[in-house]
């Protein structure tokens, strides 16, 4: 007896939200790890590498660029492409980059490595936060709380994960941590394949300068401890002032273009960007100067910094759980306020008074705990306030804007010390979070019931 009947297999059901958030985080949370982690490892490179401290900064610095810029970049052509072929992309800049790092044998192949790495990081950044904030709205809440869960467990780990790896084994592995999000690309292609390319067009000039008025700006504020020459100080001068009017041109004439004139007019938006480059430089500046002040003012080694800093990483994770819950309402906004204005508090007492150990450690903590409360909450408030086909491009620009910065940060704390003493640096920096947090009072709830 035959059938000509076949065997049809059975359909394969979507991931829930909850795994669908645990994916996403997870696969944006290892990025964490190219500041915190690494930011441990700093006095390490500096003594490999025989460079000052203030130059050995550009580990972070040149990672926030590079992060920003991927993150925008990867964010625009998603919305061409496709989040899928997004993905894999960025994958191949990430194992480049982390190849690179591991085989650098000097400083400038190690920034080369750092600067591929994050491009690629980007990419697992955008694609993450696109997937997060296109999800239906009935799913979109119990997402971001997982995925805001999932990336504050990586930022509560990061630093014990750095000193670990420092110390026990190299810290060139520490420096490529970020390619942990490879393992995860595998299980976010099936998610990525359900947010296809819309085919628009990438306005690559509006992002080459918006690039490019970064990279200048970032350099500037680094110029003296690289010691450059005057007449790149003046190019890089001209380079900034060029490429800012030529954004601000180029978001005249073309209105849907890298940076679309609907979003730089946008008063959410901006103010979230506000929030987010003064929240992240508060981060990034404790990141670069906590654990070189703990090495030679207390003569700390590397573990011991990475586990005293795990406590006070769990507070991030906490307030990123709790961020994901108050969405909708002024309660975010206030945590955010309270988060960001007591990092800055603590790192100013730091460098005032010298309010030692444990206020120090508090105010990274705060740190953290507002790098993760601003992702989770500024995703949160665009994603239900911009179409399925803006949020791509949204996000990347918003986080080009967070990681810049956090680049800003770092790169303040590094020439600063070269002038004053690295706490008071800090101390100076502080201004930044204090700024993100008194603007966080002014960002508006997310809208309830707001469609993919």
């Amino acid at each position: 007896m035959t059938t000509n009947s076949a065997v049809q297999a059975p359909p394969r059901t979507a991931p829930g939200a909850g795994l669908t958030g645990l994916r996403l985080g997870a696969l944006f949370g290892p990025v964490i790890f190219g500041v915190t982690a690494a930011g441990v490892a700093l006095p390490d490179v500096a003594m490999e590498m025989e460079v000052r401290p203030a130059v050995a900064g550009w580990v972070l610095t040149a990672h926030a660029l590079a992060l920003g810029v991927g993150t925008a970049f990867f964010g625009r052509l998603s919305e061409k492409w496709g989040v899928r072929n997004t993905l894999l992309t960025g994958a191949l800049f990430l194992a480049v980059g982390a190849v690179l790092c591991l085989v650098a044998q000097d400083f400038g192949t190690l920034i080369a490595g750092r600067f591929v790495q994050a491009a690629g990081s980007g990419a697992m950044t955008s694609s993450a936060l696109t997937l997060a904030s296109g999800a239906a709205a009935e799913h979109r809440t119990k997402i971001l709380a997982i995925f805001g869960a999932s990336m504050a467990l990586f930022s509560s780990t990061a630093t014990l994960m750095g000193g670990m790896v420092t110390d026990w084994l190299d810290w060139r592995l520490t420096l490529v941590l970020p390619a942990l999000s490879l393992l995860l690309v595998p299980f976010c292609l099936e998610l990525a394949a359900s947010r296809p390319g819309y085919g628009k067009a990438v306005d690559v000039t509006g992002g080459v300068l918006l690039g490019a008025g970064a990279t200048s700006l970032l350099l500037l504020i680094q110029a003296s401890s690289l010691d450059l020459d005057t007449p790149l100080v003046i190019g890089l001068v001209v380079l900034l002032v060029v490429s800012v009017a030529g954004l601000l041109t180029r978001i005249g004439k073309r209105p849907d273009g890298f940076l679309p004139r609907e979003l730089a007019t946008d008063r959410t938006f901006l103010t979230s960007a506000m929030i987010g480059v003064g929240g992240y430089a508060g981060l990034f500046a404790a990141m670069y100067a906590v654990p070189q002040i703990l090495t030679v003012q207390y003569g700390w080694g590397v573990f011991k910094i990475g586990a005293w800093l795990l406590p006070g990483a769990v507070v991030g994770a906490v307030a990123a759980r709790v961020a994901s819950k108050l969405t909708v309402g002024k309660g975010g906004s206030l945590l955010l306020a309270g988060t960001a204005v007591s990092c800055a508090v603590f790192l100013g007492i730091v460098g005032l008074v010298d309010g030692g150990i444990v206020v120090m450690l508090i105010g990274t903590s705060m740190g953290m705990a507002t790098f993760a409360a601003t992702q989770v909450l500024t995703t949160a408030v665009l994603s239900s306030r911009l179409a399925p086909t803006q949020r791509g491009g949204a996000m990347g620009v918003l986080n080009l804007l967070f990681f810049v910065g956090g680049g800003i940060g770092s790169a303040a704390a590094g020439t600063l010390s070269e002038h004053m003493d690295l706490t008071s640096a800090l101390a100076v920096v502080a201004a930044l979070p204090l700024l993100a947090g008194l603007i966080a009072l002014t960002l508006p709830p997310a809208r309830a019931q707001q469609e993919a």
